[in-house]
C-alpha cells in the first residue's frame, strides 16, 4: 500500500508540474477574472476584492481591482505602475525590483521558474492539481506560493507571507492567447496625480 500511495503522489507531482510547464510554454498571453480573499493567521477573511487581469509575456500585465476599491496595476515590461484612484496616487517601481519572486513573475514573467522557485507537488483537491512554489530569494515577500491548475490553466493561487497571512486568488473565464489591445500594458499618470518613486 505504501508503494502505491507513493506512486500516486509522484504521479500527482508530475501532473501538477507538467500542467504548470504546459501553461508557461503554451501561453504567451491570457486574460480573465479573479476573486481575491486576504486571510489572517487565525484563518479569518479580512478583505475580499475582485476584478480582471491580462498579461503578455515577458513582464507585461494589467490587474484591475474593481470591488470594493478601484486600483490598477500595470506592468509595461520595464516599470510597474500602481494607481489608486481614490487617493489619486501612482507608485512606480522598476519591473525587476517589483517582480522578482512574486506571483506576477509566475504568470507574466519569463519561463525561468526553477531559477527563482523550488517546485514541488502540492496534491489534488476538488479536481485541481496543485504545485507548491517556494521562492529561493530571501527577499521575497512571500514564504510560499501554491498554484492550482485545471486543463493546463491556472484556477487558484494561494500566497503566504512571513506573518502567516495568506492571499487566496480564484481565477475564472481564463482565456489563453487572446488578442489584446496594444495599449493594454501602457500607463500614463493622470493629470494632478501624486507620482511616487519615479
Amino acid at each position: 500500500l505504501g508503494a502505491s500511495t507513493e506512486e500516486a503522489e509522484q504521479n500527482c507531482a508530475i501532473i501538477a508540474v507538467d500542467q504548470l510547464r504546459a501553461f508557461l510554454e503554451g501561453t504567451q498571453s491570457a486574460q480573465g477574472s479573479f476573486r481575491q480573499n486576504v486571510v489572517n493567521k487565525d484563518r479569518r477573511t479580512t478583505q475580499t476584492t475582485s476584478g480582471t487581469f491580462a498579461f503578455q509575456r515577458p513582464g507585461k500585465f494589467r490587474w484591475t481591482y474593481e470591488k470594493p476599491f478601484d486600483q490598477l496595476i500595470v506592468g509595461d515590461g520595464e516599470k510597474v505602475w500602481v494607481f489608486d484612484r481614490d487617493l489619486n496616487q501612482v507608485i512606480v517601481r522598476k519591473l525587476d525590483a517589483a517582480l522578482g519572486a512574486t506571483p506576477a513573475a509566475l504568470l507574466a514573467g519569463d519561463n525561468a521558474l526553477e531559477k527563482n522557485f523550488t517546485l514541488v507537488a502540492g496534491g489534488e483537491a476538488d479536481g485541481v492539481e496543485y504545485v507548491n512554489a517556494t521562492p529561493k530569494s530571501a527577499e521575497s515577500q512571500f514564504t510560499r506560493i501554491r498554484l492550482g491548475f485545471v486543463d493546463n490553466l491556472p484556477r487558484r493561487m494561494e500566497l503566504t507571507d512571513a506573518f502567516g497571512q495568506s492571499t487566496e486568488l480564484t481565477f475564472s473565464d481564463v482565456r489563453r492567447n487572446p488578442k489584446l489591445a496594444a495599449d493594454a500594458f501602457q500607463f500614463t499618470p493622470p493629470k494632478g496625480a501624486d507620482v511616487v518613486g519615479q
